[in-house]
């Protein structure tokens, strides 16, 4: 199979390149300059590095490579998206179409775009679904019975936030919300949960977006995650089953083990 990947940062496109190389895909990367990490370059079959706000030159680069599949893996941070972006005419156009300026109407217009040139956007786990995580517990130790109650709490916060595209994640101690995430990403909501809680453990709610496709901005946890768990004292997280992407898996929750942190998938809330 032939495929294009555009690339943001993180361990995402760099284990999408790895696992099509060994399973025989041909794979085009597109790299965004401003997120994704040198280590992408020579891992698929080609690679070219665009700016944020370059969607004819992504578009030229497909057709030119005849690609009409393609994935969106690694994150993009959304501040980047709305404060950094230097737009060509094509996407200043769409900008200018947009009734709302969030990252689901923006993704969701280049999504048009791009099928208007017969370019298809797939699942962006297509290459990496052994990764995902399963439900029940994750580690060896389960939630107790007070992670189990902030966990409970938690989700119907993140799904809430989920819902209204502020954010996938919620630090939650003693059934209060003590932070919640919206453009800064998951490790700094922590650390200023942690500035704020007092000493007292947290509990990680992590949520999808209540979509029926994981076309983009999938959650996503791995080996920092862990690290910056450890260092915040949160002591459990809770995830989508079937929807969060388990970076690195193995060595995750080796680290997890070793730290005493329960990690917990759960079915998904449905829209």
């Amino acid at each position: 199979m032939k495929y294009g990947l555009i690339a943001g940062n993180g361990r995402f496109p760099i284990l999408a390149l790895e696992t099509a190389r060994k399973l025989g895909h041909e794979v085009v990367t597109v790299a965004i300059r401003e997120e994704a990490w040198p280590q992408v370059e020579g891992l698929g079959a080609r690679t070219h590095w665009i700016s944020l706000g370059q969607l004819s030159r992504l578009i030229e680069i497909l057709k030119e490579e005849g690609i009409a599949e393609v994935i969106m893996a690694g994150q993009v941070k959304h501040a980047k998206i709305f404060s950094a972006i230097r737009p060509d005419w094509r996407l200043i156009k769409l900008l200018a179409s947009l009734r709302e300026k969030n990252t689901d109407a923006l993704i969701g217009g280049v999504m048009k775009i791009l099928a208007n040139e017969g370019i298809r956007l797939l699942d962006s786990t297509t290459l990496l679904k052994p990764l995902l995580a399963g439900e029940g517990a994750l580690t060896r130790r389960k939630p107790d019975e007070s992670e189990e109650r902030d966990i409970s709490y938690g989700r119907r916060i993140a799904n809430t936030l989920a819902g209204l595209d502020i954010g996938q994640s919620v630090a939650v101690s003693e059934r209060a919300c003590v932070a919640v995430e919206a453009m800064e990403g998951t490790d700094a909501m922590l650390r200023r949960a942690a500035g704020l809680a007092g000493g007292r453990r947290l509990t990680l709610v992590k949520v999808s977006r209540r979509r029926k496709h994981l076309l983009f901005d999938v959650p996503v946890a791995g080996v920092d995650t862990i690290a910056v768990m450890r260092e915040t004292g949160t002591t459990a997280m809770a995830v989508d089953a079937g929807r969060t992407l388990l970076l690195d898996r193995e060595e995750m929750l080796a680290r997890a083990n070793e730290a005493g942190i329960a990690i917990a998938g759960h079915a998904p809330e449905e829209a």
